[in-house]
């Protein structure tokens, strides 16, 4: 008789990690077609690279630590595909291959593999390539068919904090504009956020308040609300990082405070910070304290009194 050993907590349902990693995949492909229109066939080609990458570093990591192979339960490859999202379209292959490399192998398995990683992998790469490899980072391609001289520069976000914010919010929305994979088409984003709603894999508790929070401390800051809630990761960062099974709090509770804390933080940053985006710092930031909040945000059982925090 096969016995299964597997971490707390334990929810049993009809839905696989495949199935639901599948569904996650699928609703960022209009994203990954936004990136190919807008920056030309160099997109898709960084994402793939990435995604092999993530399956061959998983596999590696299972039989080095002796365990049956999990890279065909399609969480790896979403990591990939975020993380890619997080690249400009003209990032060298090597630094893809080397942040992939990190996320999986340093950020997920080394904690012991998918449920056990304390931080988003995605997020946390993209923090090491920012910290390690700043240059990689330091120029974004525009969008096919712009003027020879503006095939690199700013992004949005960065020209709206020193005070020049050329671009409409229709450009915002349908990623007109230089910048990440993930930071652009926000109408594509927001399809595959809606679609995973309808899908109930994902809700709504973290991505609203963290969108809200923002918004709130723009306003009292004297930024243009909109053009900040367009701009930058906060859309990719709200829609797919913030609703990770791991690295979020599990009660609706638990995930409000872990919105409002993103949002503050990331808005702090943008404001108040060297850096024009906070939104990858904001999510690591507030993975640190997901164990504490899930403590103290867990329901009372029946007749019982929770554990006092120690």
């Amino acid at each position: 008789m096969n016995l299964i050993n597997e971490a707390s907590p334990h929810f049993h349902g009809k839905d696989s990690t495949q199935k639901i990693m599948g569904l996650v995949c699928l609703s960022l492909v209009p994203t990954v077609i936004a990136a190919t229109v807008l920056y030309g066939l160099g997109a898709p080609l960084l994402v793939m690279v990435c995604i092999a990458t993530a399956l061959v570093c998983e596999h590696l990591c299972c039989i080095a630590m002796h365990r049956e192979s999990t890279a065909g339960d399609m969480s790896c490859v979403v990591t990939a595909m975020l993380f890619a999202f997080t690249l400009p379209a003209n990032c060298p292959f090597w630094v893809a291959v080397l942040g992939t490399a990190f996320a999986v192998v340093v950020v997920k398995m080394l904690f012991g593999g998918i449920g056990c990683n304390i931080f988003n992998p995605a997020v946390a790469a993209r923090v090491f390539v920012m910290v390690a490899l700043p240059s990689a980072l330091s120029a974004y391609p525009d969008v096919l068919g712009k003027p020879l001289d503006a095939i690199t520069g700013a992004t949005p976000l960065a020209m709206a904090s020193a005070g020049n914010m050329p671009y409409s919010y229709l450009d915002l929305l349908l990623g007109n504009h230089a910048g990440a994979l993930g930071e652009t088409c926000i109408i594509t984003l927001l399809i595959g956020y809606v679609f995973l709603l309808i899908m109930r894999v994902v809700d709504g508790w973290a991505t609203l308040p963290f969108i809200g929070t923002v918004a709130i401390v723009s306003l009292f800051a004297g930024q243009d609300v909109v053009y900040q809630l367009l701009s930058g990761g906060l859309a990719m960062g709200a829609f797919f990082m913030a609703t990770d099974y791991t690295t979020t709090p599990m009660t609706p509770t638990g995930k409000i405070i872990f919105g409002v804390g993103c949002g503050l933080i990331t808005g702090l940053i943008r404001f108040f910070a060297s850096s024009p985006e906070g939104v990858a710092f904001s999510i690591l930031f507030m993975n640190m304290f997901v164990p504490l909040i899930d403590r103290i945000t867990r329901p009372v059982p029946a007749g019982g009194v929770k554990n006092a925090l120690i």
